[in-house]
């Protein structure tokens, strides 16, 4: 046995396969799953991204390059690592959005697995290099790092059936598990240790039901629920999330009760929020736990075959390079978790540098999904007005504004804008860049930008001035509802952003 036999050993013993275990079926399905998933994002992005970064969007991208090509020598091709480099043009954007759903769908089609995932590594993460705020969300750095991962799962064929495949690697199964264990244990674990009060005292989803970014129509149910209920459903939160993961590395069977676990609790989440293709992501992640013995169960058996056959070819991705990427991913994503276990966590300098060097590529991240409890809700109401006198509304496609309108679910679709309002009216105007930027669009009646919204109130012509006003936004109780026929219910609190015009 060579050494780096000796080395895969281990992560064979983890994962089943010294025992007999074989996922070939598994390895199948999640690249199929990772493709649609991958499908999603692109065209969610593609119909939103001239609106957000084109050159009459938000935050334009090539505005953003310029400026730290101006700033900043050789190391912006680092720290920045983008295609757009080369033209970040509005058909520059629209190509990559194009050429990232046309891999995804050759990847679920098992058309060059390989090479459609390097394609799509490299096009979403440069979206992401140049999305600013746009593009900030863990679900974002997880699809990348998921991605990643994938390159040095997927088999080398061109056509399905065609070339044997390469048999799975341990080593990178068992960091796919590592990440999802992550994602799943941080996000239970800093509910407890970030000191929010709600989550100690069981009291989190009082709140959680309407003060998350896009409500759907079951969470007003769901905030009906009694009290000892939603009590219940905190303490099923922890199990699910801190208890369960720990069951993904023991036996066959308890890696069974682990995937059940996580694809239950993000059902439970799909059920009454609109969190993108975050959930599908997760539940595609936690497949991966099931070996092919239980996929031969509900597959067709043809299918079975062809992949058993495909195990008798080495891999085109050597041993060597999956051994050095382990090692680099199990060591940065050791540490941010050890980060992120506290506040008061703190690592060496020299290490600090090294995380430092890998953050830009976003493909080793640490993970924690409400960590602090938001107990009110905030809504920026923005209004333009000719006069001063009269004002009109910009009413956007789904955050709440019209307190008669249903919430909607519109997962896996992400509206970006829209929860970008959510975020915005945590904070103030001064400190939100890209609020004054989205104002000064209105102001110039920007087609991309008003394409993002729900309607136009000045069709004919932009408005002279614009104001946001901060509501407070609670949902309507059950009388209420039942007299007024509303979801919501609002209290204007104030200004959120003195009223501006454009010179």
């Amino acid at each position: 046995m060579d050494g780096l036999e000796r080395l895969a050993a281990p992560f064979e013993w983890l994962v089943g396969t010294s025992g007999g275990a074989s996922y070939a079926l598994t390895r199948w399905v999640f690249l199929r799953a990772l493709g649609v998933i991958y499908l999603v994002a692109f065209v969610s992005l593609w119909v939103q991204v001239r609106g957000l970064i084109g050159s009459g969007g938000i935050l334009p991208a090539a505005q953003y390059l310029d400026t730290i090509r101006t700033y900043v020598g050789p190391e912006r091709y680092r720290l920045v690592p983008t295609v757009f480099w080369a033209q970040a043009s509005d058909p520059a954007l629209w190509l990559a959005c194009g050429l990232g759903t046309l891999a995804a769908v050759l990847l679920i089609v098992n058309v060059a697995p390989l090479l459609c995932l390097v394609t799509l590594w490299v096009l979403y993460l440069s979206l992401v290099s140049v999305g600013q705020d746009f593009l900030a969300y863990q679900w974002d750095v997880l699809l990348i790092e998921a991605g990643f991962l994938a390159v040095f799962l997927a088999p080398p064929q061109l056509l399905p059936g065609r070339t044997p495949g390469s048999p799975v690697s341990a080593i990178v199964l068992f960091l796919l598990w590592w990440l999802l264990f992550r994602l799943s244990f941080q996000s239970g674990l800093v509910k407890l240790t970030w000191g929010d009060p709600t989550w100690r005292q069981l009291t989190a989803l009082d709140f959680h039901f309407y003060t998350q970014p896009l409500p759907t129509w079951t969470a007003w149910y769901a905030h009906r629920l009694p009290s000892v209920v939603k009590k219940s459903l905190v303490v099923m939160t922890f199990l699910l999330e801190i208890g369960v993961p720990l069951l993904m590395f023991g036996s066959r069977g308890m890696r069974f009760v682990a995937c059940a676990g996580i694809v239950v609790m993000q059902v439970m989440i799909l059920a009454t929020g609109n969190y993108t293709f975050f959930n599908l992501l997760t539940i595609a992640l936690a497949l991966l736990l099931i070996d092919d013995a239980g996929w031969a169960r509900v597959l067709p058996i043809n299918l079975m075959q062809d992949l058993a056959v495909s195990q008798i070819s080495s891999g085109s991705i050597g041993p060597a390079l999956r051994a050095l990427v382990a090692a680099v991913v199990l060591v940065v994503s050791g540490v941010r978790f050890w980060q992120n276990l506290s506040v008061r966590a703190t690592v060496p300098p020299s290490v600090r540098r090294a995380l430092g060097w890998v953050e830009p590529f976003r493909s080793i991240n640490s993970y924690g999904l409400f960590r602090v409890m938001t107990t009110s809700r905030s809504e920026i109401i923005v209004e333009g007005s000719d006069d001063l006198r009269t004002w009109r509304a910009y009413e956007f496609a789904y955050k709440p504004g019209d307190v008669m309108r249903r919430p909607r679910f519109v997962e896996p679709h992400q509206p970006r804008l829209d929860w970008q309002m959510w975020f915005a009216a945590l904070s103030r105007a001064e400190a939100t860049p890209w609020f004054q930027a989205f104002l000064g669009r209105l102001l110039e009646g920007s087609p991309p930008v008003l394409g993002l919204l729900a309607q136009n109130p000045f069709p004919e012509h932009p408005p002279k001035y614009i104001r946001a006003l901060r509501y407070d936004y609670r949902f309507t109780t059950v009388a209420g509802r039942r007299a007024t026929g509303a979801w919501w219910s609002r209290t204007l609190v104030g200004s959120y952003s003195p009223v501006v015009s454009l010179p």
